[in-house]
């Protein structure tokens, strides 16, 4: 190789190397330039930023101070007035308080006046008492005794016809009771009581069917009285046969028997026994049905099977012409109405009036009154604790706990006793209520009479000038002994007679 080339290679290549250092020398410096301008520019900027933000945050600063001075003052101003209130009130309570101690203070100058004229009065008491001795020349016990004597005379006439009207209360209060207890527990009770109350007729196809119920040496008419309880009775009636029993349950389901029998026509012991298992079958099941159907008549639940055969035993019972079942659900809509209206839960109330003569219909060989066995077995069935009470106290038997029982015995007087309710019809309602004011107008003296509260009560009107009060109460007397002894009639009969005098006088 030529030693010029490569010498003009070597210059070329040391050119080119300090070419690029003189051009990188250049950029370096040029970017150390800007980047001394661009450090300054943010420190420019960031100075601006940092004053900016002061400014700011002295702003936010004073703007806080104000509102801190602004609640402090309000705070101030409301201490200022809770003071001034203070101020006020204290003075009220000193002015109070000063005006008790005068007023205690008049008090004990009262008391002790007091005790002085007591002081005086008992002293001036003994001396006219020492004195009135001396005059009348008579011991204290004497006069005493005296006293006693001379008020009595006075009043015992008063207190002789008192006596005489509590004692009649009481004694028709005592029948009334005594007649609902004997009815009660009769029904419980299977006796051989009047047929034409307590008896079932099954009508026979023929004559020859009696001598068949009778059976050889009467083998056949003994062995159904036995299993049934019931009495036969083949001789009462031409073409039948009539069934005696107190126990409405018991007879029903004899009648069923005995029919079953008559239509099948095959009579001894054996066909007897089946047939009597297939009607107390039949009734057992139409008594739950009863049972049942009363419930959902009412929309209630949660009543256990042993519960709604009870309740279905009552379809066959009847007080005073007035079936037991229809009388209880009629006293669960009543007690259910109440309740509403007082605000209380009808579904306890519903439930105290359907079950509270569930009693009725137990076996006699359960001891206590139909109130308090019902209670007991709706306790023993988890009943709610207000519904049993209410039932056990519905005769006030047992003091009530709840108003539930207020309101049932409400609702059983009310069914009971409303007009028609029971035996009689709404004709012989309306002429019992006409006799019982005629009783009342047959009596001189009287000038009106009116029968009011379902006639229940009797008001009379008597002439003032031609009846004294002596008179009037001797006429009020007379017209409850004539109602007792000419009226039948439910629960009791309450007799007012008025005497009233007006002077009425016209200005003109």
């Amino acid at each position: 190789m030529d030693p010029n080339t490569l010498l003009f290679g070597v210059l070329g290549v040391a050119l080119g190397i300090l070419a690029v250092w003189i051009l990188t020398f250049r950029y370096r410096a040029k970017a150390q330039v800007e980047a001394s301008s661009i450090v300054e520019l943010a420190r420019k900027e960031a100075s601006v930023d940092r004053k900016q933000q002061l400014a700011e945050a002295d702003l936010e600063i004073k703007k806080l101070r104000q509102e801190l001075e602004q609640e402090i003052h309000t705070l101030r101003s409301d201490l200022t007035d809770r003071e001034k209130e203070l101020v006020v009130k204290e003075k009220s309570a000193t002015v109070l308080d000063q005006d008790l101690q005068k007023r205690l203070t008049q008090i004990s100058e009262r008391e002790h006046g007091l005790e002085q004229q007591s002081s005086a009065i008992a002293s001036q008491t003994t001396t006219y008492r020492q004195k009135l001795e001396e005059l009348a020349q008579l011991s204290p016990d004497l006069i005493r005794s005296r006293l006693e004597d001379e008020v009595r005379r006075e009043c015992e006439d008063d207190l002789r016809e008192m006596r005489q009207q509590l004692l009649n209360q009481s004694e028709q209060e005592v029948q009334r009771e005594a007649k609902r207890i004997l009815l009660t527990t009769m029904q419980r009770i299977a006796s051989t009581p009047d047929a034409s109350n307590a008896a079932s007729t099954v009508a026979l196809p023929n004559d020859e069917m009696k001598g068949r119920i009778i059976g050889k040496e009467g083998r056949n008419i003994k062995a159904f009285e036995a299993l049934t309880g019931v009495t036969l009775m083949i001789d009462e009636l031409p073409g039948s046969v009539l069934i005696s029993c107190f126990d409405p349950v018991r007879r029903e389901a004899a009648r069923v028997a005995l029919e079953l029998l008559v239509k099948d026509g095959r009579i001894h012991p054996a066909s007897i026994e089946e047939s009597i298992q297939k009607g107390q079958k039949e009734i057992d099941n139409l008594v739950f049905q009863y049972g049942e159907e009363a419930v959902q008549k009412l929309n209630l639940t949660g009543l256990p099977s042993e519960v709604l055969s009870l309740l279905g035993k009552l379809k066959y019972r009847y007080s005073l012409n007035q079936n037991t079942l229809e009388h209880s659900i009629e006293c669960a809509y009543i007690c259910s109405m109440l309740a509403s209206e007082l605000g209380l839960d009808p579904n306890l109330a519903k439930r105290a009036g359907l079950l509270h003569d569930i009693g009725k219909a137990v076996e006699h060989e359960y001891e206590g009154s139909h109130a308090m066995m019902a209670a007991r077995i709706l306790r023993g069935y988890g009943e709610n604790e207000a519904v049993a009470n209410a039932v056990e106290a519905h005769h006030k038997e047992v003091e009530p706990t709840s108003l539930y029982a207020p309101l049932l015995m409400i609702a059983d007087s009310v069914s009971a006793t409303r007009p028609g309710a029971r035996v009689e019809s709404l004709d012989a309602y309306v002429k019992r209520l006409e006799r019982l004011e005629s009783i009342a107008k047959d009596i001189d003296g009287i000038s009106e009479v009116y029968a009011i509260q379902a006639g229940r009560e009797i008001r009379v009107m008597v002439e003032p000038d031609h009846v004294n009060s002596q008179d009037a109460r001797k006429i009020a007397r007379t017209i409850r002994n004539r109602i007792e002894e000419e009226l039948q009639y439910p629960s009791t009969i309450k007799v007012t007679v008025i005497r009233e005098q007006r002077f009425t006088e016209t200005a003109t």
